[in-house]
């Protein structure tokens, strides 16, 4: 991945007063900050799972800046439709912030995402803080992660079920695994996903839930091809969510152009870029 360096160069005062660098000749100056980013076309947009572009392609991007201390802050961006826009506009807009360090062998990643819906009522936001644990078993890159958003209204139970009721306020728990390893010899990287929802199973106050049917398993396997900058990829990605499963939320957990289920297997196809 190339990366933007903004380069912030040292210096020491000498016993005469004078200043000189604080590194040697040759040497590469500081790098407190390390910006990187990229920008994604996706044939469809799925979060945890569920399509958030009601089946349709998606341009997705985002840009983050890591301090050396292992703090970092970013933004991500993608196009909505249909179930995904959550009470707001067509787009859905993260802020996320945290703190990321390496412990022996092992990378631990503790922040919060702040997803916004543009356009819509406030009740659309909600704070998810997450943690993240990383590390290397042989030629496998292994992550597991946490994460669990408060009582929220956006999270609440507003309609759908008797225990509904204006103004409720949910939590949120999502707990998943991913796994990949590069094809040795070649520029191939097989990857996997697993995650587990367990949330509100009524419809929220836009008439929508980041945790269909309540409860539920969401997978992914697949494979990207790296062709520096850009990456290629393709991905089966399913849920266990049944028809059965989804009837009371209909007609808002379907398509918007055929009926069919937005959690459903499908192919996804991806291009992206990095910097």
């Amino acid at each position: 991945m190339k990366k933007l360096l903004v380069l912030v160069t040292a210096v020491l005062t000498t016993a005469t007063g004078a200043t000189t660098p604080a590194f040697a000749q040759g040497e590469a100056p500081t790098k407190p900050i390390t910006i990187s980013g990229g920008v994604t076309l996706v044939n469809d947009y799925r979060y945890r799972g569920v399509s958030q572009s009601d089946e349709e392609m998606a341009v997705q991007g985002g840009i983050t800046a890591t301090h050396k201390s292992g703090l970092y802050a970013g933004v991500w961006a993608s196009n909505l439709a249909g179930w995904g826009t959550f009470g707001g506009s067509n787009m859905e807009l993260d802020l996320i912030g945290g703190y990321k360090r390496t412990f022996g062998g092992a990378t631990v990643d503790v922040g919060l995402t702040w997803y916004m819906y543009p356009g819509g009522a406030d009740k659309t936001d909600f704070a998810e803080p997450y943690v993240k644990v990383s590390g290397i078993a042989g030629p496998v890159s292994l992550l597991a992660g946490v994460a669990y958003a408060p009582k929220q209204q956006a999270l609440g139970n507003w309609s759908n079920t008797p225990e509904s009721r204006i103004g409720d306020k949910e939590d949120n728990l999502y707990i998943w695994g991913d796994a990949s390893a590069g094809i040795p010899g070649t520029a191939l990287t097989i990857k996997g996903h697993i995650g587990y929802s367990d949330g509100n199973r009524g419809l929220g106050p836009n008439g929508t839930s980041i945790a269909p049917t309540g409860k539920y398993a969401d997978w992914l396997i697949g494979a990207d091809y790296v062709i520096s900058p850009v990456t290629l990829g393709i991905a089966y990605v399913d849920t266990n969510i049944t028809r059965g499963d989804s009837l009371y939320l209909q007609p808002n957990f379907s398509s918007t152009k055929d009926g069919s289920s937005i959690a459903a297997g499908k192919i996804l196809f991806s291009v992206s870029a990095s910097f």
